[in-house]
């Protein structure tokens, strides 16, 4: 202690700093991990049912078919099934002649078709009491519109 007081000899003093250099080593070394290994997760996987394996088989669907000019056509989708052409104020009608409300009803419009059409029909049956309403699509990769 002497030594200390003519100048000779280190003197160690206490730092009130705290040494934040390895908490920063742990960190990076974290984060690399997380890089590397979050490609290599998979997303979650949902095992669909397949139509061998329902349990009760599904009820057939109602098709309302919305052309780009605005004709609206039904049918129920069974095979051999055609379209009636019908007018626009007779969805309603002519949907629930065809199916309980519990039946499912499926919208299929043409893309150019405004979706405010599409809408309308489709409150209209679901105001009805139609619960079961779904749209259909192609389920083909689609290409992106070039303006």
């Amino acid at each position: 202690m002497a030594a200390n007081r003519y100048g000779r000899g280190r003197s160690r003093r206490m730092k009130n700093e705290m040494n934040v250099v390895p908490y920063i080593d742990v960190m990076l070394v974290l984060l690399v991990i997380f890089m590397v290994t979050a490609p290599m997760i998979t997303p979650g996987l949902i095992n669909l049912p397949s139509v061998g394996q329902a349990v009760e088989v599904p009820a057939t669907p109602v098709e309302v078919q919305i052309e780009e000019n605005g004709d609206v056509s039904v049918r129920l989708r069974k095979p051999g099934e055609n379209f009636e052409l019908i007018p626009k104020e007779e969805v309603l009608a002519r949907v629930q002649s065809m199916a309980a409300t519990d039946t499912p009803v499926v919208i299929a419009a043409d893309g150019k078709v405004p979706y405010e059409e599409v809408m309308k029909i489709m409150d209209t049956l679901r105001s009805n009491g139609m619960t079961r309403l779904g749209l259909m699509v192609n389920q083909t990769k689609a290409t992106p519109s070039k303006k």
